[in-house]
């Protein structure tokens, strides 16, 4: 939010319209807005607006029903298939009760008939649709993040892991999967507290991120147990990233305060399909090399071909 006495950040609009006058009707419409800053830019065809949509650099969309030969309900629908999160603000000539509701249930956050739109109703909608959004993103990051450390929780994990297992095995990619579990960990909390505890936490959280791609997915599973899904990566490959991340948590204390705290962690790691056949199968891999880890000294990573 601005500060009072400076001007509202501009946020950019996606129209997605085969008609280019409806662009410049909308674009007066903007020009009449009071309270709200927006820049609106246009896509003509199904794939544009598409491919716009998914770049994540629009705060909203507007929408039309009719696309040519496809629809804007078919396109809401391709794009959160997709993980698209933008708001959308679906538009449509028809008044028809059925195309509100499909609208909506296809995943539009606002709808607004094109013959009933004004300059007012427009501003109101787009303002309501970023506010719901929000919301909406809000409430996800509660059910899918690790409120401490920020990273995904336990049942998203459980999520992806299941949906990853499934893409490698149908296109037969290799998955690896890293158990981390921090050393003596509850001597730091019985020593200096819970409050240097969570501080440990959040410092091991974000060096367990140097240590995977993009796509990969890192995970707090619960107290001091963490968990990395790295895609299309074999043993050897998680093995790799598995001493990466205990050389990350050990080569340099973690400071809390007037404290320096070293800290080491034990990491076992497993992949798809050499040392399981299914993700329940994969979990317990890893598991088990990190159990192996830990009894071998602590601080070191294991591979589950070594903990058979």
């Amino acid at each position: 939010m601005a500060n009072p006495g400076e001007a509202a950040p501009v946020r950019r609009i996606l129209l997605i319209d085969d008609d280019r006058l409806q662009f410049r009707l909308t674009k007066a419409h903007f020009q009449n807005f009071h309270v709200d800053a927006y820049e609106l830019d246009w896509a003509g065809t199904y794939d544009d607006g598409l491919a716009r949509l998914m770049s994540g650099d629009y705060a909203a969309c507007l929408l039309d029903f009719q696309l040519g030969d496809r629809d804007g309900l078919q396109l809401i629908r391709e794009a959160i298939g997709l993980g698209c999160r933008t708001p959308i603000v679906f538009l449509t000539a028809e008044s028809a009760e059925s195309v509100d509701i499909n609208a909506m249930e296809a995943g539009a956050l606002d709808y607004l008939v094109k013959g009933e739109i004004n300059s007012r109703l427009l501003e109101r909608s787009l303002r309501y649709a970023l506010k719901l959004g929000d919301s909406l993103e809000a409430l996800r990051r509660l059910a899918t993040r690790d409120e401490l450390t920020g990273l995904l929780n336990r049942r998203e994990f459980e999520r992806i892991l299941a949906e990853e297992t499934e893409r490698a095995l149908r296109f037969g990619h290799s998955l690896g999967l890293v158990m981390v579990d921090l050393d003596h960990f509850k001597s730091v909390n019985d020593t200096y507290g819970h409050p240097a505890g969570d501080a440990v936490l959040r410092e091991v959280a974000g060096r367990l991120a140097v240590a995977v791609h993009s796509v990969d997915r890192i995970v707090r599973l619960g107290g001091e147990e963490f968990t990395l899904l790295l895609v299309q990566t074999d043993g050897d490959g998680a093995l790799a990233v598995a001493r990466k991340v205990c050389e990350a948590v050990a080569g340099k204390p973690v400071t809390v305060g007037d404290r320096v705290l070293p800290i080491t962690v034990s990491a076992g790691a497993a992949a798809l399909p050499a040392d399981a056949a299914t993700s329940a199968d994969l979990v317990a891999a890893a598991d088990r090399a990190l159990y192996a880890a830990k009894s071998r000294g602590r601080n070191r990573a294991i591979a589950a071909r070594e903990s058979r």
